[in-house]
């Protein structure tokens, strides 16, 4: 009977050391599991413009350096919804002008070069990755369609392209800012009545920054011609399209073609482009993160 009791004691002390052992294995691996989690999914997060094309600008940025991958086909209309593969990238959508302000909460924003400079950020030193200079998002002079060829808008044009401008905007923001005209004017257009427009008020609504800077300059040379170049500063994308349609402003001057095909395409507007001016590189800046090394490029 004794026998038969410690064996039964051996048995059951063995037993309550599998199954110890077999409970430490699970907790461990669980540990390992949990821990492999939370480095998994980690994410990088990255704040970007939530309008059209600008979206789409950030998010090919991104794709061009091997940081994420668009779905085929996806180009300058793409939203987060054409992300193929994420990279492990959490984006945090929010109104242009407002992504310099959330970098302290985000490891990166990508910002346009006009909010850039707007929040004392240098865009060819503080931007970690930044567009080509290339003319494909030019920021145009935009009026209303049927007004392009009238005396007004074709002095504004010469005065806009003219060496003065392109100088100023070298100088001025050292490669921020970048003229895209291919041959500056004197500023001023032989085709132009000049006696005509003397005494003449011309109204273009424009971003702050750079463009009613770049308009000051071009105050200057319209003056000397006895006609006056009235700014009107506008802080979003949508009511500067929408007073030149109406016909309340004779211009423009704040975005570039992709952006405005889309507006006219879903406003119904009939806004057209007259001249490319100047580009404005969008940029990686850093947010609580302050080097490229958070980001990991797709293997």
């Amino acid at each position: 009977m004794r026998k038969e009791q410690t064996n039964m004691n051996i048995k059951g002390k063995s037993k309550i050391r599998i199954t110890a052992v077999a409970l430490l294995v699970v907790i461990l691996a669980s540990v390992g599991v949990l821990s492999g989690c939370g480095k998994k999914s980690e994410k990088v997060t990255i704040a970007i413009p939530n309008d059209a094309t600008n979206e789409a600008r950030a998010l090919l940025l991104l794709e061009k350096n091997g940081y994420i991958k668009l779905k085929k086909g996806a180009g300058i209309t793409a939203t987060i919804k054409d992300v193929e593969d994420a990279n492990g990238i959490e984006f945090k959508e929010v109104e242009a002008a407002q992504v310099p302000k959330t970098l302290k909460d985000v490891d990166f924003g990508i910002i346009n070069s006009n909010y850039a400079i707007e929040a004392d950020l240098n865009p060819v030193k503080d931007s970690l990755i930044k567009e080509d200079n290339g003319a494909e998002y030019a920021n145009i002079l935009a009026v209303k369609d049927g007004n392009q060829n009238s005396d007004k808008i074709k002095a504004l044009r010469a005065a806009l392209e003219s060496k003065d401008v392109a100088n100023f905007i070298k100088k001025k923001y050292k490669g921020a800012v970048v003229s895209v005209v291919e041959k500056p004017t004197n500023g001023y257009d032989s085709s132009v009545n000049y006696e005509a427009l003397k005494g003449t008020t011309i109204t273009v609504a424009a971003s702050p920054t750079p463009h009613a800077e770049v308009l000051g300059e071009t105050k200057k040379i319209l003056a000397k011609k006895g006609i006056n170049l009235e700014i009107k500063e506008f802080t979003d994308y949508v009511q500067p399209n929408k007073v030149v349609d109406s016909g309340e402003v004779d211009a423009n001057y704040f975005q570039h073609v992709p952006y405005l095909d889309d507006f006219n395409k879903k406003q119904g507007t009939k806004v057209v482009s007259v001249a490319a001016i100047h580009n404005e590189p969008m940029g990686l800046y850093a947010g609580k993160s302050d080097s490229l090394d958070k980001l990991k490029k797709l293997k």
